[in-house]
């Protein structure tokens, strides 16, 4: 899909064609979409192809004219691993900013039609550094709910181990660890594009960049924490289950010796010879068997008492 947008009164809004100063928003575009905007922009068409690999990993490049930055964007997902990162590529030229991504992102969609202090399409720039300020929000507003998923699992967790909650813990280290990996490949992006010439800059956007690669910054230390509180709540909670089985284990052990002493006994007097109160079936020969039963357990019982088993 394409979208274009152009700025109005500090207003992104929407527009059916391409013009000059605009920013085209590429959706998981087809073949004659990709086409149709190099067509119309100037825009190299491998440029506009790179960012639609799902592999790609975040760099920058310049050709002539035209400048290409890909970093990668965090996104929901609605499989088992809640959140994952996507590329997204930026490139721009004199006339036009375009961006491609294979999926319609949050970061994005916030600034379509919103009004954003300093927001212009025609300061190309200055527009791209705050889609990755955005970008970088993004990052932090997904880390600090991937957070507030764990205390819940942790919570959960405490009053009954279930291998869904285990499993949907491991999705959160899982999301954490794609977070940690696209955050450093986007800080490497960034500082060469505070060192480089990648694209034209003015002193404000400097100042813009910075506060972006800090809070980028940020949110590395931020992923790297809850990755590895994450990763100490994994395994506590396995050491726990580990002890809760073996105490399990040890009570069945316990019970299972307790149980096999009326069940000896009662083999004893079930044998085909001779054997005391043989020549008394009556009550009081029963009694006295089940007496013999009672003590031996309680016995037994006091000693495995003794040796912890209990």
């Amino acid at each position: 899909m394409i979208y274009v947008y152009q700025t109005v009164e500090d207003r992104l809004l929407c527009r059916d064609e391409i013009e000059e100063d605009c920013w085209i928003n590429l959706v998981n575009p087809t073949e004659a979409e990709l086409s149709q905007v190099a067509e119309a922009t100037g825009i190299d068409y491998d440029f506009l192809k790179y960012p639609l690999d799902d592999e790609e990993i975040p760099r920058c490049e310049v050709e002539e004219d035209q400048s290409m930055i890909i970093i990668h964007a965090p996104i929901k997902t609605t499989d088992d691993v809640i959140y994952d990162t996507i590329p997204l590529g930026m490139v721009l030229n004199d006339r036009y900013v375009v961006t491609i991504c294979l999926e319609d992102l949050d970061l994005l969609a916030e600034l379509s039609g919103s009004r954003i202090k300093g927001m212009a399409t025609f300061k190309k720039t200055r527009f791209v550094f705050q889609t990755l300020h955005r970008k970088t929000n993004l990052f932090l507003k997904y880390l600090r709910d991937i957070n507030r998923r764990t205390e819940e699992m942790e919570r959960v967790l405490s009053h009954s181990m279930k291998n869904k909650e285990l499993l949907s813990l491991l999705n959160l280290q899982k999301s954490l660890v794609y977070f940690s990996t696209s955050l450093r490949y986007n800080a490497k992006v960034m500082n060469r594009l505070i060192r480089g010439r990648i694209v034209k800059m003015y002193e404000e956007d400097e100042d813009l960049l910075e506060d972006v690669i800090i809070e980028n910054t940020q949110a590395i230390e931020m992923a790297e924490i809850y990755s590895n509180i994450t990763n100490s709540t994994m395994s506590a909670f396995s050491s726990l289950i580990s002890n809760t089985l073996s105490m399990t284990m040890k009570l069945l052990t316990a019970i299972t010796i307790i149980l096999s002493i009326p069940t000896m006994i009662a083999s004893f007097w079930g044998m085909n010879v001779n054997v005391p109160f043989a020549a008394n079936m009556g009550l009081f020969g029963f009694g006295v068997i089940l007496g013999i039963c009672a003590v031996a357990c309680v016995i037994v019982f006091l000693l495995l008492k003794k040796k912890d088993m209990f």
